[in-house]
C-alpha cells in the first residue's frame, strides 16, 4: 500500500515512519526533502504554488501542513491552497484513496468558559485564522465527501518544549483566570494519524486529538517546575481569551474508535520529553 503525506514535517515525518514500519510505501512530500529518513521517499513540491505528483495505487492520503506565520495570509496559501492542490494532484493521477485525513486545529472552536468541547460543537471562532481552517475542512467536504477531520489540541514532544524553556527560564507566568489547556504528545498525533487510516473499525468525518485530561495551565507550570527542580511560575495578568480560549476537549470519540494514547495525560508525556525519549525531526 502506498501512503502519500503531504506536508512532511515534524509530525508527517513522525507518521510516515509508523506507516513505513508496517511495511507500507511511503512518499513524503514537503519543499525540501534532503533531510528525510531514507525510509520515506521524498518529492519536493511547494504545495503553496504546485500539485504533487500522486502515485496511482496511493491508498491513503494524509494532509499536515504547517503555515510560517499566523496570519490570515499565510493560512490561506498554507491550508487552503495547499489542500487545493493535493485534491488537484489526487484527481490528475487518476488515484482513488480509500481514506484522507486533513490535521487541522481546535483551534477553530470559540469557547472561553471552561465547557466541554466534543465533534457536535459547532465550531465558531472568529479569529482569522481559524477562519481559514474551517474554509479549508470546507473544501475537503466538498471535493472529498468520505475524509476524515483530526483536530488536534497543542502538540508538544520533543523539539517542542516551549513551556518547558519558559519554566526553565523563569518567564513561564500563571494566568490570572481559568484557563484550561488541551495538548497531545507528538507521537499521539501521529499514532492517531496511522490508527484512523489504517482501522477496520468505521470511521466519522471529524475527531478531536488530544489527550485524557484537560488541564489548567497553571497546574501542567506547576508540574513542569517541580520535575525541573524551578521556581513556580508567578501569576500574569493575561487571562483566557487572550490566550486563546478556555475550553475542555473530549477524545472520547477517537478512542472509541479504538485509539489509546500512549501518553495518556500531560505528566507522562513531559517526563518521556525530559528524559529525552522520542526523535526530533528535521
Amino acid at each position: 500500500m502506498t501512503v502519500l503525506i503531504a506536508g512532511c514535517g515534524d509530525l508527517g515525518t513522525e507518521a510516515g515512519l509508523r506507516f513505513a514500519a508496517r511495511g507500507h510505501r511511503v512518499v513524503g512530500v514537503r519543499r525540501s526533502i534532503d533531510r528525510l529518513p531514507g525510509l520515506i521517499e521524498g518529492q519536493s513540491v511547494d504545495l503553496r504554488r504546485n500539485r504533487p505528483v500522486v502515485p496511482v495505487d496511493t491508498s491513503v492520503v494524509v494532509i499536515a501542513l504547517t503555515a510560517g506565520q499566523r496570519t490570515a495570509e499565510a493560512y490561506r496559501e498554507t491550508y487552503l491552497r495547499g489542500l487545493g492542490n493535493v485534491l488537484d494532484g489526487i484527481n490528475e493521477s487518476g488515484a482513488n484513496p480509500r481514506r484522507v485525513i486533513l490535521v487541522s486545529s481546535t483551534a477553530v472552536y470559540d469557547v472561553a468558559d471552561g465547557s466541554w468541547v466534543d465533534e457536535t460543537t459547532p465550531a465558531t471562532s472568529d479569529s482569522p485564522t481559524a477562519a481559514v481552517l474551517r474554509e479549508t475542512e470546507d473544501l475537503l467536504r466538498e471535493r472529498a465527501p468520505g475524509a476524515v477531520v483530526l483536530r488536534l489540541g497543542g502538540i508538544y514532544g520533543p523539539g517542542r518544549e516551549r513551556l518547558i524553556n519558559q519554566v526553565r527560564e523563569g518567564s513561564a507566568r500563571i494566568p490570572a483566570s481559568s484557563l484550561f489547556t488541551n495538548r497531545i504528545h507528538r507521537d499521539d498525533a501521529a499514532a492517531a494519524i496511522v490508527h484512523l487510516a489504517l482501522t477496520d473499525n468505521e470511521v466519522g468525518p471529524l475527531y478531536l486529538g488530544v489527550d485524557n485530561e484537560p488541564t489548567q495551565l497553571g497546574e501542567v507550570l506547576g508540574f513542569l517546575a517541580g520535575e525541573l527542580g524551578a521556581d513556580i511560575p508567578q501569576q500574569g495578568n493575561e487571562n483566557s481569551r487572550e490566550q486563546g480560549g478556555d475550553k475542555r476537549c473530549s477524545n472520547a470519540a477517537l478512542r472509541a474508535t479504538g485509539f489509546e494514547p500512549v501518553y495518556p495525560t500531560f505528566r507522562e508525556g513531559y517526563r518521556a520529553v525530559l528524559a529525552g525519549v522520542g526523535t526530533q525531526h528535521p
